[in-house]
């Protein structure tokens, strides 16, 4: 009798450690939940380790780069409500007012300085000029921003309350796609030369 309780237990811990975790299968289906789990006999432990040592290329328009560590690129965080990512501000860099519709966001600096903000929805202000060991919350879906604030480059590591925070920039949401400008124009009351400059500055047409 004990010998069966004991292959009993065996088999149960064996079928129920693949419901500890769903370490994303990127080659599979993505749904709102995230993506579908690997094979537990396909999971290692490079599933769970993801390095964020390298600095990201600065070389564009905001002088500002965020490498990833979400389920995309970190596939052991799916369907644990958590990710992690990398801030890299060159002087003059600026990550430009941009929301996360699935997360809030955790920052913490950890070189150089950074003016960090965001508006909540009855359009106060929370501003920030944050220092090597601080950290900001920025709530979700609020709008917010990061800006190098003096002469250095500036590293700082965002966490999120998501695998799959999203990401929506309101500069390339209004001037980086088709929207016509007459549209943009009477929704934000620029002028015609100011939304066109914009528009060709980041791409957009119409």
């Amino acid at each position: 009798m004990l010998q069966i309780f004991f292959l009993f237990s065996l088999l149960l811990f064996s079928s129920s450690h693949a419901l500890d975790f769903c370490v994303a299968d990127p080659k599979g289906p993505i749904g709102p939940s995230g993506y579908s789990c690997k094979i537990p006999a396909k999971v290692t432990v490079e599933d769970f380790v993801f390095s964020l040592g390298k600095a990201g290329n600065t070389s564009n328009i905001i002088k500002a780069a965020v490498t990833p560590a979400f389920a995309a690129q970190f596939p052991g965080v799916n369907g644990l409500g958590i990710s992690f990512a990398r801030l890299d501000l060159a002087p003059g860099g600026v990550i430009p007012m941009h929301t996360h519709p699935g997360a809030s966001e955790l920052l913490l600096v950890v070189q150089g300085h950074i003016l960090a903000g965001f508006i909540s929805s009855d359009n106060s202000v929370y501003l920030k000029t944050l220092k090597k060991g601080d950290i900001m919350v920025f709530p979700q879906g609020l709008l917010h921003f990061q800006i190098n604030a003096k002469g250095k480059t500036a590293i700082a590591f965002p966490s999120f309350s998501s695998p799959d925070p999203g990401l929506q920039i309101l500069d390339f949401a209004l001037f980086a796609n088709n929207l016509p400008s007459a549209i943009v124009e009477k929704t934000t009351f620029l002028d015609d030369a100011t939304v066109k400059a914009l528009k060709a500055v980041l791409g957009g047409t119409g």
